[in-house]
């Protein structure tokens, strides 16, 4: 157990400057607000697909047309099924029912979907790289084959047993806990701060804290310090989604995803109105990254996490709120 020590780093805003911005930021415009390579290149071949189907599979068009549930909304483009939705699944636009959904069976990989293409692209890169470097001098083929095993792992999403007790407060990432500081937030008011540091070879799925309703997602461009720099919590990319706790009583709670000096792409679906389960996935950060989650702080709450401890998203319990049971002694 670790006692938060106390912080005089400044809050980045006061409370009206931040309630003057839209509780949906409008530059989020995908799931993976600061783009990519391979981003760029799933886009592309999702134009490609569509056109192969509208032009030789009319009736497939036809039946998941029929099937789509929502609007278009400001959606630039009319999508055939949902792996078109997979970079806009936070846009509030067409969705598709779990039973209407062929590609439902995907999220029952044992990796994360968002990760599936740097999964075949970048993996199977350097699983080509190590065959080829093996047949010109055997010795060589271990290097980029290690460096493909990485990738692998990176991706996986293992199984989590979540704590169901209410009050219980799970990690929001796999990593070492780097600090738990007690401040004064802007929005939350006293509060306690946990911040985690992903390496590589941690799983770099991002999972809600405390059950409940997204209230505001924000987004900011950045630098791409070293995750371990306290000052990349304030100077990195970021992006931070609010919540609503029941377990709280409707206090917030904020989540912060940290770009690092080598992982450069935040990926978030939550919208706002969103209703998350304790422990359930809304993201990920690819490649090395920073966690923070943000909690108030009251007499009912019990730290039983420290300082240098190996967190896993969902499953550990780094804190509890304490809630009082009252007996009735006629029973």
């Amino acid at each position: 157990m670790s006692t938060p020590t106390e912080s005089v780093m400044p809050p980045r805003s006061d409370r009206s400057e931040i309630e003057a911005l839209p509780a949906m930021d409008p530059s989020i415009k995908t799931i993976q607000p600061g783009g990519g390579v391979i981003m760029s290149l799933e886009l592309t071949w999702g134009r490609l697909r569509r056109a192969y189907l509208r032009r030789f599979r009319p009736r497939y068009v036809a039946r998941m047309a029929d099937r789509r549930q929502g609007e278009r909304g400001d959606l630039g483009f009319d999508p055939v099924d949902s792996r078109d939705m997979k970079y806009y699944r936070n846009q509030g636009s067409y969705w598709w029912a779990d039973a209407d959904d062929p590609f439902l069976w995907r999220d029952a990989l044992p990796f994360v979907r968002v990760g599936l293409a740097e999964l075949l692209i970048l993996g199977g890169a350097f699983v080509l790289l190590s065959v080829l470097m093996g047949l010109f001098w055997w010795p060589l083929f271990l290097p980029p084959l290690l460096v493909a095993i990485l990738i692998v792992c990176f991706f996986r999403s293992p199984r989590r047993v979540i704590a169901d007790e209410v009050g219980a407060v799970v990690a929001p990432a796999d990593g070492k806990l780097l600090e738990i500081v007690r401040y004064d937030d802007p929005v939350i008011g006293p509060a306690t701060r946990f911040c985690i540091s992903l390496s590589v070879f941690n799983v770099h799925a991002n999972r809600v804290s405390l059950p409940g309703r997204v209230v505001a997602v924000r987004y900011r461009r950045g630098k791409f310090l070293n995750a371990l720099l306290p000052r990349s919590a304030r100077e990195n990319e970021n992006l931070d989604i609010e919540l609503e706790s029941g377990d709280l009583d409707g206090r917030i709670i904020r989540i912060r995803q940290i770009t690092g000096q080598f992982a450069r792409r935040i990926v978030c679906w939550a919208r706002v109105d969103d209703v998350f389960a304790r422990g359930e996935m809304f993201g990920m950060i690819k490649l090395g990254s920073r966690t923070e989650l943000v909690i108030p702080h009251d007499e009912s709450l019990s730290i039983v996490s420290k300082v240098g401890q190996r967190v896993s998203a969902g499953a550990t319990v780094i804190a509890r709120y304490q809630s009082e049971v009252s007996i009735d002694s006629d029973v």
